[in-house]
C-alpha cells in the first residue's frame, strides 16, 4: 500500500510514460504538482482507490492518445470539457459523477482518438447529450446504471464504428431511433430496464446482423417477435423478457446458427483490440448482466460460453415450435409466465447442454417427455403451474429436483411429489388372524394332510420291516412273540396320536 497520500517522489519524475497506482489505498485529492509529471504520459491507472474531488483538467498529450483509468474512486461533479477526451480509452465508471458539462455540445470538442468511454455506475442525471458525432470513432460506450432519461438522441447513430452500446438501467423513453440501423458494427446492444416502447424494430435483424448479445428486457415493447430476428445467425444471448410481446414464437428460430452448431468459441467477448505506442494491444472485455438460473449475475470471463434465450413474462401464445429443439448448444431456455400451450416437444432431450429450463406458469398439457430426464447437465428445472399430467418419468434425474419444480399440475404424480400414481401401491399379504372363525379350519385343513402322510409313511415302513423279517424265519419267530408285538403296538399308537 502506498496511500493515503500520493507518493511525493513522483514530483521529481519529469518523463514518465506509464503510471499504475491502482489498488494503492490513496484517499487524497490529485495534487496540482502531479500534472507536471505526465507530459509524455501514455498509460495512467488510478483505479480502485478512494481519490476524492472533481475531475481535474489533466493535460493529456494529444499526440500519444493515452489510456486513462480513473474508475472505482469517489470523483463527483460534472464530466469536464478537458483533455481527458484526448485519451484512447477513458474509464470513469464507478464514481459519483452527476452529469455532463452544460457546454458539452456547444464546445469545439472533436476528439477522434477516443475509442472507449465507460461512464457506467455513476449518478449521471438528465438528458443524454445529442452531439455524439463529435466522438464518432467510439467503439465502446457504456452508460449502464445511471439516471439518464428522455429519448435516445438521434446522433447516437453517428457512432458508425460502435461495437458495444450499453444503455441499461436508466429511464430512457420513446422508441429505439431508426437511425441506429446505421450502427452495423454492433456486436453488443443492451437497452434493458428502461421505459422504451413501441414494437421491436425489424431493422435489428436486417442490418445489425453480427449481433452476439441483444438484451431488451424490462421495457414496454409490444407486438409480435419479428421474423427478421431470425437473421441473427451469430446471436448468443437473446433476452426480451418482461415486456408485452404477444403472438407465437417464430419457427425460424433454428436459424440462430451459433445455437445450433458447435463452433470454436472464446470464453470471453472482446469489445475491441486496439494499438498504441506503449502496448502492442489491449483487450477491453465486455461484461454483461445476465439472468442466470433465476438470479442476476455479471458475466465477463465466461460470457462467450453462454447460449441463452429468455422470452419470459410476456404474452406469447401457441405451441413451442419443434425447430427450437434444434438449438442443441443452448445452456438456458426460459419461456415462463406466458400463455403458451400444447405439449412439451418429445425431442426436448436434444437440448443436451441445457443447464437451466423454465416452462413454469403456462398452459402446457400432456406428459413430461422421458427424454427430458436424459439432459445430464440440467441443474435448474421449473415446470410448475401448467396442466401437465401422468407420472414424472422415473429412473432419471427428474426425481432429484425439489417438488416445487412440479407443483400446480393437478394431474401430475410420482416422486418427488407426494401424489402417488395409480399402481404405485404394492399389495400387502393378509396375516392370519387367530380370532378369525375360519382360522382353525384353515389350520386343520393344512395340518390334516401332514398327519395323513405321516400315518401312511409309518404303515409302509412297518410292512417293509415285516417283509424283511419274513425272509428270516428266526427273526420272524422272535418278533411274533406277544411281548415284542405288544411293545411295538404301544409305540405305534403313541406316535399316531401325537
Amino acid at each position: 500500500m502506498i496511500g493515503p497520500q500520493f507518493p511525493s517522489w513522483l514530483q521529481t519524475q519529469s518523463n514518465i510514460s506509464h503510471i499504475d497506482l491502482s489498488y494503492s489505498g490513496i484517499s487524497d485529492t490529485i495534487p496540482t504538482w502531479y500534472f507536471n509529471t505526465i507530459s509524455s504520459l501514455r498509460y495512467l491507472n488510478l483505479s480502485f482507490n478512494q481519490i476524492e474531488g472533481t475531475l481535474p483538467n489533466i493535460p493529456l498529450p494529444s499526440n500519444h492518445s493515452p489510456v486513462v483509468d480513473l474508475s472505482s474512486n469517489q470523483f463527483h461533479g460534472h464530466i469536464p470539457l478537458n483533455s481527458l477526451f484526448n485519451a484512447n480509452m477513458l474509464n470513469l465508471s464507478n464514481n459519483t459523477l452527476k452529469g455532463f458539462d452544460p457546454l458539452f455540445c456547444n464546445s469545439l470538442l472533436d476528439h477522434g482518438t477516443l475509442k472507449i468511454l465507460d461512464l457506467s455506475n455513476n449518478q449521471l442525471f438528465g438528458n443524454l447529450p445529442d452531439c455524439w458525432f463529435r466522438l464518432q470513432n467510439l467503439i465502446f460506450l457504456n452508460l449502464h446504471n445511471n439516471r439518464l432519461f428522455g429519448v435516445i438522441p438521434n446522433s447516437i447513430s453517428s457512432l458508425y464504428q460502435i461495437q458495444f452500446l450499453d444503455l441499461r438501467k436508466n429511464n430512457f423513453s420513446g422508441t429505439l431511433p431508426s437511425s441506429m440501423m446505421n450502427c452495423t458494427h454492433l456486436i453488443f446492444l443492451d437497452v434493458g430496464e428502461n421505459n422504451l416502447e413501441g414494437t421491436i424494430p425489424m431493422w435489428i435483424g436486417e442490418t445489425l446482423t453480427i449481433l452476439l448479445i441483444l438484451q431488451l428486457k424490462s421495457n414496454n415493447f409490444h407486438g409480435s417477435i419479428p421474423s427478421t430476428l431470425c437473421h441473427l445467425q451469430y446471436i448468443q444471448i437473446l433476452d426480451m423478457s418482461h415486456n408485452n410481446i404477444h403472438g407465437p414464437i417464430p419457427s425460424c428460430i433454428n436459424n440462430f446458427t451459433t445455437m445450433v452448431e458447435l463452433s470454436v468459441i472464446s470464453d470471453s467477448v472482446d469489445a475491441v483490440i486496439y494499438h498504441n505506442d506503449l502496448l502492442s494491444s489491449l483487450r477491453y472485455l465486455i461484461n454483461a448482466l445476465v439472468t442466470w438460473k433465476g438470479k442476476e449475475y455479471t458475466f465477463q470471463k465466461y460470457l462467450g460460453l453462454l447460449r441463452i434465450i429468455d422470452l419470459s413474462s410476456n404474452r406469447l401464445i401457441g405451441d413451442i415450435p419443434m425447430e427450437l429443439t434444434n438449438l442443441v448448444e443452448l445452456v438456458q431456455l426460459n419461456l415462463s409466465r406466458n400463455n403458451l400451450s400444447g405439449c412439451i416437444p418429445e425431442n426436448i432431450g436434444n437440448l443436451s447442454k441445457l443447464e437451466a429450463l423454465d416452462f413454469s406458469h403456462n398452459n402446457f398439457t400432456g406428459k413430461i417427455p422421458i427424454g427430458l430426464g436424459e439432459v445430464s447437465f440440467l441443474q435448474y428445472l421449473d415446470l410448475s403451474y401448467n396442466h401437465l399430467s401422468g407420472s414424472i418419468p422415473t429412473g432419471t434425474q427428474l426425481q432429484s429436483f425439489d417438488a416445487s419444480s412440479y407443483v400446480g399440475n393437478d394431474k401430475l404424480c410420482g416422486l418427488p411429489l407426494l401424489i402417488k400414481c395409480p399402481g404405485d401401491h404394492n399389495p400387502i399379504l393378509k396375516e392370519d388372524d387367530p380370532h378369525d372363525s375360519n382360522f382353525d379350519d384353515q389350520r386343520w385343513f393344512d395340518m390334516s394332510w401332514f398327519y395323513v402322510g405321516l400315518e401312511v409313511g409309518i404303515a409302509l415302513g412297518f410292512i417293509g420291516v415285516c417283509g424283511a423279517l419274513y425272509r428270516n424265519s428266526f427273526l420272524l419267530d422272535a418278533c411274533l412273540c406277544l411281548g415284542c408285538f405288544n411293545q411295538f403296538g404301544d409305540w405305534l399308537y403313541v406316535v399316531i396320536n401325537i
